[in-house]
């Protein structure tokens, strides 16, 4: 008994001397709470809406201010006139307009009745939804507060429209995200493996003495990989399109080449963590555990980034699967264009070249 408390103690050493384990053990766990704490929510706060206000009268400001004090709106932009609201909602900035028709004081005094028109982005059809149940329930209060004070038979009628997805068709928000997910996921796990392949079965001399250079090794495992995600997204593309009816509204050449972006963005983060690791298994963990659960909670695929903590919100800037969604939604379902992609076309290039960079960077030139 003596000898086997023995060997379990030494089994505890050894444990608690790698620290990569013990962070395995209890980081990981930790940080899967707060994110799954954070993220995993349907209520959503801080919504940027845009308003179009006709009228401009004591009523039109009340309620608005009603609607910006309830903690669930942010005012992003006051427009001048309706053909801003296209332009205004493919950028991306907001996520609902509300329009006041003319004389809205006027017709609640004279008629009794006024109309509210609520145009929500239902490229996100969850998002959409709740955005206007929060508006139709305050201006439900706010008309009970003009019934108390006129006591005379009020309606603010709401007339809501839903832009990119009529039907709220949660397919609409679902393929463009299982395409991003999948294409990081399969992209970054095969590539990512490629060189602690050659590491194990002892390969990786053969390569070293070739005369291939570092970035001519990194850019011959890549070329492959990148005809393989492509064919998959086209694939998905293919399914999405013909067997769910998602659209392509935009450009499919433009979609093509984002993909072939995005393709590239995860193959060179794979032979990354494929350049720093020493074994298939690890690299294999690292690209399953700390890839898929960042991607799918933090990336908007599911759950609104604009609800999580300012911490959650900074960190989401580095998830590659945030700026393709982005890129991916704005196209099918809106049809945008380069013109209102710029910024995230420049991060995911900015990307490809700081992963690149490091991967030849840390890629040994001999064996160590």
């Amino acid at each position: 008994m003596k000898q086997f408390l023995g060997f379990v103690r030494k089994e505890f050493y050894h444990i608690f001397r790698d620290y990569r384990t013990l962070l395995i053990l209890f980081g990981m766990p930790v940080v899967q709470l707060l994110i799954f704490g954070f993220a995993l929510t349907n209520d959503i706060k801080n919504a940027r809406i845009a308003i179009l206000d006709y009228s401009k009268d004591n009523i039109t400001r009340k309620l608005t201010q009603k609607i910006l004090s309830s903690g669930y709106f942010i005012l992003a932009e006051n427009l001048d006139n309706e053909a801003g609201i296209e332009a205004a909602f493919k950028q991306g900035n907001i996520k609902q307009v509300l329009i006041f028709e003319s004389g809205f004081a006027e017709k609640i005094e004279r008629d009794g009745t006024a109309s509210l028109q609520i145009l929500a982005d239902a490229s996100d059809p969850n998002v959409a939804k709740i955005l206007t149940n929060y508006t139709t329930a305050i201006v439900s209060d706010f008309q009970k507060e003009l019934l108390a004070e006129k006591k005379l038979p009020i309606e603010v009628k709401t007339e809501v429209q839903m832009l990119y997805n009529a039907q709220l068709e949660s397919v609409f928000m679902f393929v463009p995200g299982v395409i991003t997910v999948l294409l990081l996921l399969i992209s970054a796990m095969m590539t990512s493996i490629s060189i602690a392949r050659e590491k194990e079965l002892g390969t990786m001399e053969v390569l070293l003495v070739s005369p291939l250079r570092p970035i001519q090794i990194i850019v011959g495992k890549v070329v492959p990989y990148v005809f393989l995600a492509f064919v998959i997204a086209l694939v998905i593309l293919v399914l999405g399109y013909f067997v769910f009816g998602v659209p392509v509204r935009g450009s499919l050449a433009l979609l093509l080449g984002y993909s072939i972006v995005y393709i590239l963005l995860a193959l060179s983060l794979g032979i990354f963590i494929s350049s720093v690791v020493t074994s298939q298994q690890i690299a294999m963990m690292i690209s399953m555990v700390a890839l898929m659960l960042p991607t799918i909670m933090l990336s908007g695929f599911i759950f609104p980034i604009e609800n999580m903590p300012l911490p959650l919100q900074w960190v989401s800037h580095i998830i590659p699967a945030k700026w393709f969604i982005i890129v991916i939604r704005g196209i099918m379902l809106k049809g945008i264009g380069v013109q209102y992609l710029w910024k995230e076309t420049i991060i995911l290039f900015g990307m490809i070249a700081v992963f690149i960079g490091l991967s030849v960077r840390n890629f040994k030139t001999r064996l160590e």
